[in-house]
């Protein structure tokens, strides 16, 4: 049987190790863009010189000869065609499958602002390639203007702010890390990185970029007129799913490639895990995905039903962030807030529910939180200081004298 992923990311590794146990005897071949094999939460560790592109592998050493699998790398696919059951790489060269999984993620998306997608000296984040491309520009740049102010965005301007760059962050939302954080729990990470010489610009968006005579953006305008300077610019508004090669495939695509419950597309044999799926931005979820996809692939049912990815950590300049579920208040909600020197606590509940936290500062307990979060437990009849809570408080000693759980 040949089981042909692309994709090398926690994704398609997780399928091709998933195969390897389950298929003793299969053939398996990963076909990669990069030449590389890296975690992109590491990425901005590799800009500011603290890794270099070995220390970013996520694999166990000698993991292609242990599980048997080979890579053609730095291979860009140009079309998959199911009826013949091939795959057409940018080189003309055709590879044969009886079983494909779809696993390489997402582009970082540039918007359509003058001339941002043209100028040589614009870059996103999402992939090594991208970082190396940054690192390069940057040794001789001083100026550098993000956009975007999500955990992308910020995770550039902390590594280039170890080269010393002078960054300036555009947001056009009232407040950084928009998506992740409240007003209050964002402001602590908007102190750290302005005192660290960041400048940031809230609520404003860029509405024009003009290629000077060599390429390159000098400097972007703003909505409200302003211009900021910059020699490199870096783009985190987002992604989206690298699907582009599958038009004529006949493979449904929506806001990403369309799978059922167990990771399969609407084309027998084909499947899809990741970010390409568009289900979830998290490597947790990904890596579940890859693994579900590859039992299916080898003939084992398993439902992929671990959809919850409303997690997110954040750690800059020390201090450390946990934020599950629900983070924006909603009316009808009940805001819970415990605050001191050296920690940052709200919780939102409805219901008798929590549907999120926020920890910063302080993140024990997490493992609690999240089951509370994901599983909907009514805590209403607690009634203790819900920052208090554990898992101890969901059991009850039964009639033989053995704990049981209430919850």
């Amino acid at each position: 049987m040949r089981y042909v992923i692309i994709g090398a990311g926690t994704a398609g590794l997780e399928a091709a190790r998933t195969i390897r146990k389950e298929d003793g005897s299969a053939r398996i071949s990963v076909i990669s863009a990069d030449t590389h094999i890296h975690s992109r939460c590491m990425l901005h560790k590799y800009i500011a010189g603290e890794r270099d592109e070995g220390q970013l592998d996520f694999t166990e050493d000698g993991f292609w000869d242990t599980f048997g699998i080979s890579w053609m790398k730095g291979a860009k696919v140009h079309a998959v065609c199911p009826k013949e059951k091939v795959i057409v790489l940018e080189t003309g060269e055709k590879v044969g499958y009886d079983r494909l999984l779809l696993a390489n993620g997402a582009d970082s998306f540039i918007p359509p602002v003058g001339e941002l997608r043209k100028a040589t000296n614009v870059f996103g984040l999402r992939n090594l390639s991208d970082a190396q491309a940054i690192v390069k520009e940057a040794g001789h740049a001083e100026q550098v203007l993000v956009i975007g102010s999500g955990l992308v965005g910020l995770d550039a301007a902390y590594g280039l702010l170890e080269l010393g760059k002078k960054i300036t962050i555009v947001e056009m939302a009232s407040q950084i890390l928009p998506v992740q954080l409240d007003v209050h729990a964002a402001e602590a990470y908007q102190k750290l990185f302005e005192k660290a010489g960041v400048r940031f610009i809230l609520g404003r968006k860029a509405s024009e970029a003009v290629c000077g005579s060599d390429g390159k953006i000098h400097k972007v305008t703003l909505d409200n007129g302003e211009e900021i300077p910059c020699d490199l610019v870096i783009v985190a508004a987002g992604v989206r799913p690298s699907s582009a090669y599958l038009e004529g495939s006949g493979i449904a695509c929506n806001r990403g490639v369309t799978v059922d419950t167990h990771m399969q597309t609407n084309v027998p044999g084909i499947y899809a895990a990741g970010d390409i799926t568009g289900l979830s931005g998290i490597w947790p979820n990904a890596t579940d995905q890859g693994r579900v996809a590859g039992k299916n692939m080898c003939g084992i049912p398993e439902m992929y039903t671990d959809t919850f990815a409303a997690k997110n950590t954040i750690n800059f300049f020390g201090l450390v962030t946990l934020c599950v579920g629900r983070i924006r208040e909603e009316e009808g909600d009940r805001i819970q807030i415990k605050e001191d020197r050296s920690q940052y606590k709200r919780a939102i509940l409805r219901g008798g529910k929590i549907e999120g936290i926020l920890l910063q500062g302080d993140i024990s307990n997490a493992g609690t939180w999240q089951y509370l979060i994901k599983n909907k437990i009514d805590i209403s009849g607690i009634q203790k200081d819900i920052f208090s809570i554990s898992y101890a408080d969901f059991y009850q000693v039964d009639e033989t004298g053995r704990y049981e759980w209430v919850g």
